[in-house]
């Protein structure tokens, strides 16, 4: 049975086409994707992300449990409200889940994982907690909206009391707080600098429409699909799984082997390493005419690969993607488009910086 989020009459009355996101009737856009991909870029648009997974850990051991199932090292958070990206992985290092962890007190964090992953993470957390006596609490009568954009910041101080835009505009990234009666995290999927606000169901609504009447016009998940690859942020369940590595995957920046902490999937990633991690992930740019999908055959001096992610990129005006070839010198990278191979170039990701295209993508 499709799921809905509490803003879903919110997305129809403003005439959203919707569609079936992991089992969530969700807003692909609400009349133009690629007016909502520049709305964020060079503007502030907001997104209903409620069907994203909140969790709740308590109890007395939590650090401890958090330094056992992330790859990341909950060390580094020591200040109330700060938060940190990881991946879960299982036992040979393949990602199970990848996902913000924020530290609210020594026996709080809170989890926010994606929405497809669930039940898969309600179960693998739930197991793995029993050892460390941690309370495992959904929350799923809490909504989420991310207000993104160059101007997102100033747009939503003004729905804030003085003291609450105070605080929100003194927030580092990476960092949340209690403001105003709403979870404020500096923290976002676009590239673009903004908030992910979780609030209560009951209030859901009233924000909605306080945002809208603050300017902030919607987008849909459409538009968060192409601004986070031009971002270069991986997708869950297609720019990595559980058969690929953080390693092999590009976010090896995420996982912490710095220290003698024991966590699930260390020792596959240690031996990938000392093996050589057998496949690497890499930015690609078309400059043919054409679009870039998913599991296109990609040539490469290193071997055979595919598309991960792929699109035409509204901010460049070119088709980007993610690749995953053979460890090793790529060289010269083609795709095969029905037939015909098509010459890529290997760049540096993210394709696009401060709403900005990185020098040697345009080149």
């Amino acid at each position: 049975m499709i799921q809905h989020t509490v803003l879903n009459a919110s997305h129809r009355a403003l005439g959203a086409k919707m569609v079936d996101f992991g089992g969530w009737d969700m807003p692909i856009h609400y009349g133009s994707q690629i007016e909502e991909h520049h709305l964020v870029r060079r503007d502030a648009g907001m997104f209903d992300v409620s069907h994203m997974t909140v969790i709740d850990l308590h109890g007395d051991n939590v650090r401890p449990f958090l330094r056992h199932l992330l790859a990341n090292n909950i060390g580094k958070l020591k200040t109330p409200g700060k938060a940190l990206y990881s991946c879960m992985l299982n036992e040979r290092g393949g990602v199970i889940d990848d996902l913000i962890v924020y530290f609210r007190d020594e026996t709080w964090f809170r989890l926010v994982v994606n929405a497809a992953t669930r039940d898969k993470d309600m179960v693998w957390i739930n197991v793995q907690a029993s050892a460390f006596d941690v309370e495992v609490k959904e929350r799923p009568e809490l909504a989420m909206i991310a207000v993104q954009g160059p101007n997102a910041r100033e747009k939503m101080a003004s729905l804030l009391s003085p003291e609450g835009a105070t605080a929100a505009a003194n927030l580092a990234k990476f960092v949340a707080a209690d403001i105003d009666g709403l979870f404020i995290a500096r923290t976002g999927y676009t590239g673009e600098d903004g908030y992910e606000v979780i609030v209560p169901e009951s209030d859901a609504v009233d924000l909605w429409n306080r945002l809208l009447a603050a300017g902030i016009k919607p987008a849909g998940l459409g538009a968060r699909d192409t601004l986070r690859l031009e971002a270069g942020m991986p997708l869950y369940g297609q720019d990595m799984d559980e058969t690929v590595s953080p390693l092999e995957a590009g976010l090896a920046w995420t996982v912490s082997l710095d220290t003698d902490r024991s966590f699930i999937g260390r020792a596959a990633l240690e031996n990938q390493k000392a093996q050589g991690v057998p496949r690497q992930t890499i930015g690609l740019v078309m400059d043919d005419k054409g679009v870039l999908r998913h599991g296109q055959r990609l040539l490469s001096a290193a071997g055979a690969g595919e598309i991960l992610s792929g699109t035409f990129s509204p901010t460049l005006g070119l088709a980007i993607a993610m690749g995953r070839v053979p460890a090793g010198e790529a060289g010269a990278v083609r795709v095969d488009i029905r037939g015909r191979e098509v010459p890529l170039r290997v760049v540096r990701m993210p394709f696009v910086r401060d709403g900005k295209a990185q020098p040697e993508v345009l080149i």
